[in-house]
């Protein structure tokens, strides 16, 4: 069954005044709206939705980045229910997918967004409240670059350690130099030979014998 959003927004402005939460439209036919959160909200709006016993979203299955560099790209995606103004510059989203599964509810898809796609990438880790959460947010560290402070354990999870950039912002561009491909193969072996050593050559000097 479907969360109402209408109800469970209503209920957090009741419950915690100060959290900025704000509803945002689908417009898709799914009609699966979401509840837009500040981040330095997000771990109470969790909380409360967890622990409230008529709520009890005590299940988070799923955490997941997106780059917008574009943010009025995002408010066409989940659409502000009032005209507010569109944010400055691009950011970087994680979303959760949030169930409760003793009254079989959900998803309630929570979002947060950092400041910028650059030095305020900070969101708070849900970790405290939702274990799951753990290697999920260290992928979207990885691959994305959101820092989520309070993390037990926030390290790279499928990049090594000494590799740079987040592969799955849309600027990203890949290096030709694969350096750690073994075999490289197809198109990956023709940027490859980019930084083969030049052969030697057959030729001998004139006047040598």
């Amino acid at each position: 069954m479907m969360p109402e959003t209408d109800a469970i927004l209503s209920r957090l402005h009741a419950a915690l005044p100060a959290a900025a939460v704000a509803q945002r439209r689908n417009p898709g036919p799914s009609g699966q709206h979401s509840l837009l959160v500040a981040p330095e909200h997000l771990v109470a709006v969790c909380q409360f939705l967890r622990d409230t016993p008529d709520l009890d979203f005590d299940l988070l299955t799923n955490v997941t980045g997106v780059d917008w560099p574009d943010p009025a790209k995002a408010d066409a995606v989940a659409v502000p229910l009032e005209e507010t103004p569109a944010a400055a510059c691009g950011f970087l989203e994680v979303v959760y997918h949030l169930y409760a599964t003793t009254r079989r509810v959900g998803p309630l898809v929570l979002r947060a967004r950092t400041a910028d796609r650059a030095t305020g990438v900070q969101i708070p880790s849900v970790v405290p409240v939702y274990r799951s959460a753990e290697f999920q947010e260290r992928e979207i560290y990885d691959l994305f670059g959101v820092v989520f402070t309070g993390h037990p354990d926030l390290r790279r999870i499928l990049m090594w350690d000494e590799f740079e950039d987040h592969p799955m912002r849309k600027d990203y561009v890949a290096p030709d130099d694969y350096q750690y491909e073994p075999t490289p193969h197809d198109a990956v072996l023709e940027k490859a030979k980019l930084h083969y050593p030049a052969p030697a050559s057959d030729n001998k000097s004139p006047g040598l014998c």
